[in-house]
């Protein structure tokens, strides 16, 4: 692994019974990917081997508490969700996260998982609808995209590409057009940089509405309605 990776505050974990690091449990409404719009319960794990130039969730880069999976699980039952999604950070950071997916999976809920490209999906629980952010230019971070997770993607799959710049956005669509495995996916989604400092629709969507138009892009324009609503709210 490259050694940009270790620059994190991964916590590795070889006893499942040791559980996660959590930084919060919440219930709102998906804001992005396809099922947005419906009510979800989102788990923050804590830890990310990553720094974006433009991450949203830089608090739960460390801190957060630790508990048991079932703890877990049973908080996600108590908040009635039908719908878990599985975030950061990065969940995959923490390994004991896909003993925590197959279980929620078994407990009978409809489970995403959002993971940055640059940590392999092999492992994860084929039940589980991954949707992978591979990183652009402008993130700072692209060069460490894992393009063997290209390989694991399954039909239920989604891909994110986060786009603060024209240069973002024509290597998004070189990459689609040079991996022709992102074609088995369900969606893939061009999701507009935000400004954390106002819920305003950035002048970049509009610009990434227009090109997507001109080039008759196959992505869809996701404009990530939780920060429409919230901004960046911890807990949304």
């Amino acid at each position: 692994m490259p050694d940009q990776l270790q620059r994190t505050s991964q916590i590795p974990v070889t006893d499942p019974e040791a559980g996660l690091k959590i930084t919060e449990i919440f219930c709102s409404l998906q804001g992005e990917s396809g099922s947005v719009g419906a009510l979800t319960t989102f788990v923050r794990l804590t830890g990310c081997p990553l720094r974006c130039s433009y991450c949203d969730t830089p608090y739960a880069f460390s801190g957060g508490s630790r508990h048991s999976l079932d703890w877990i699980i049973d908080q996600v039952k108590d908040l009635g969700a039908r719908q878990v999604c599985v975030t950061g950070g990065e969940p995959l950071a923490q390994p004991n996260a896909l003993p925590l997916l197959n279980q929620l999976c078994d407990a009978g809920f409809q489970v995403s998982l959002e993971t940055a490209g640059a940590l392999t999906t092999e492992a994860v629980d084929p039940r589980v609808r991954c949707v992978v952010d591979f990183k652009c230019p402008s993130s700072g971070e692209s060069e460490q995209n894992l393009l063997s997770n290209l390989a694991h993607l399954k039909p239920i799959d989604e891909l994110k590409f986060v786009i603060g710049t024209r240069e973002d956005y024509e290597w998004s669509q070189d990459f689609i057009n040079q991996h022709p495995e992102c074609q088995q996916v369900s969606a893939i989604w061009f999701s507009p940089v935000f400004d954390s400092d106002t819920d305003q629709i950035p002048d970049i969507a509009r610009d990434l509405a227009q090109w997507m138009l001109e080039d008759r892009s196959a992505a869809r324009l996701g404009l990530q309605i939780h920060k429409l609503l919230w901004k960046d709210a911890e807990g949304r």
